[in-house]
C-alpha cells in the first residue's frame, strides 16, 4: 500500500520543480535589460545640457491719462452739433371759423344834440344825460340829469356876498340856493315825466 503511493506523487513533483527551473531562468535572462531600463527612466540630464528658455522682452505700452473724478465726459462734435441745431418750431394754425370780434374806437365821442336848453350826449349804453348851465345874480351852477331820473350838482359858484347851498329830497329832486342875507336865489331841478324840468325863483330883498 505504501509503495504505491509514492509512486504516483513523483510525476508531480518532477512538473513543479521544472516549471520552478524555467521561471527562475527566464527572470535571470531578463535581468539585465530590466536594469538598462530602469538606468534609463531614472537618470537626469546634465543642467548644462537642458536647452535655455526662450526669454520674452516685456513690451512697454505708452501711458493712459484718466480723467478726474466727478469731471463730465467730453461729447463728439457730432453730438454736440445735433443737440445745438435749433428743432422747427410749429406755428399755430388758425381755425378758418374763427373772426375777432370788432372793438369800439374810443376815440369816437358820442352824438350831442340839444333839448330845451339841456345839452343831451346818448351813451353807447342808450343812457341819456343832460346837462344845462344855470346864471342868476346870486351865482352859477351846472345841473346835471340822467334819463335814469337821477340828478346831480356839477359845479355851484357863488357871487361876492353870497353862499351856496344845495338840498337834496330824493335822487330826482335837487335845490340849489345862493344865500345872502333875507335874500336867497333858488334853483329847482327836478326829473319830471321822463324829462329833466328845472324852475329859477329868488325870495325876499
Amino acid at each position: 500500500m505504501g509503495v504505491v503511493r509514492s509512486s504516483r506523487w513523483v510525476p508531480v513533483t518532477g512538473w513543479f520543480v521544472a516549471t520552478a527551473s524555467s521561471i527562475v531562468l527566464s527572470w535571470v535572462a531578463l535581468l539585465p535589460v530590466l536594469n538598462a531600463a530602469r538606468a534609463d527612466v531614472g537618470a537626469l540630464p546634465d543642467i548644462d545640457q537642458v536647452p535655455a528658455a526662450d526669454v520674452v522682452t516685456p513690451v512697454s505700452l505708452p501711458p493712459v491719462s484718466l480723467p478726474p473724478v466727478g469731471a463730465r465726459p467730453q461729447s463728439s462734435p457730432a453730438a454736440t452739433t445735433a443737440s445745438s441745431s435749433p428743432k422747427p418750431s410749429k406755428k399755430p394754425s388758425k381755425s378758418p371759423g374763427t373772426t375777432t370780434p370788432a372793438t369800439a374806437d374810443p376815440t369816437t365821442k358820442p352824438a350831442t344834440t340839444t333839448e330845451d336848453g339841456w345839452t343831451v350826449t346818448t351813451g353807447g349804453d342808450g343812457l341819456k344825460t343832460y346837462v344845462r348851465s344855470f346864471s342868476v345874480k346870486g351865482g352859477q351852477a351846472v345841473v346835471k340829469m340822467t334819463s335814469a331820473g337821477v340828478v346831480s350838482l356839477v359845479t355851484a359858484t357863488p357871487a361876492d356876498g353870497y353862499a351856496v347851498e344845495k338840498t337834496q329830497s330824493s335822487p330826482s329832486d335837487m335845490a340849489v340856493y345862493f344865500n345872502e342875507t333875507n335874500h336867497s336865489f333858488i334853483i329847482h331841478a327836478i326829473w319830471w315825466n321822463d324829462a329833466p324840468f328845472a324852475e329859477v325863483s329868488e325870495i325876499g330883498s
